[in-house]
């Protein structure tokens, strides 16, 4: 029993430098900078309350930088929120009874598209920043957000208008999805 204890105590320490050297990580930047993006924390992300998005320009000229950096944002953030009401439409049709779903969803679709053109109006910069390298060109960072609140408003305008889709909107069906497909925003 003793001699047994001994060649198990005797393995586990021979074995010991194997188990410990393949545990270690590589370094695998090595030579390279870890690199941080302005405005790029959680507070410039979209949330339960405001679609968010940061956009970058870089030009000699400061007002061309800032001009490609705000065109960025606009295109990033319309995106987002037509693909969140995209989402939400689907889903809002899966629970309401309609009487032609394809017809009432791209209706439904070419509306929303009016929507964020109307809406992207009301995007405010939450924050900005430029930098400039010597010599070089400007890069300037702009943060923008729009409340979700505008969207749906807009939303429930324009589908008022029309008296096809007004017919068979059910808004408090509609809020709750767009409310549960904005709280998504806050786990990523």
């Amino acid at each position: 029993m003793k001699i047994n204890r001994f060649f198990m105590l005797l393995a586990a320490v021979a074995l010991m430098p194997v188990f410990c050297s393949c545990g270690s990580p590589k370094p695998v930047t090595k030579g390279m900078t870890e690199v941080s993006v302005p405005l790029s924390s959680k507070k410039h992300h979209s949330d339960s309350k405001y679609f968010r998005a940061t956009g970058m320009g870089e030009s000699p000229d400061l007002v061309v930088a800032k001009k490609i950096a705000l065109m960025n944002a606009r295109t990033e953030i319309a995106s987002t929120v037509q693909a969140t009401i995209k989402t939400v439409s689907e889903q809002y049709l899966n629970q309401v009874t309609v009487a032609n779903k394809q017809e009432y969803m791209a209706k439904f679709e070419e509306t929303s598209r009016q929507v964020v053109n109307q809406v992207l109006e009301g995007v405010t910069i939450q924050e900005e920043k430029i930098f400039q390298a010597k010599k070089g060109p400007y890069q300037y960072y702009v943060n923008l957000e729009m409340s979700k609140d505008a969207v749906v408003k807009g939303v429930e305008n324009a589908i008022s208008k029309d008296q096809k889709l007004s017919l068979e909107f059910e808004k408090d069906q509609f809020q709750k999805i767009f409310d549960q497909e904005m709280a998504k925003f806050e786990n990523q």
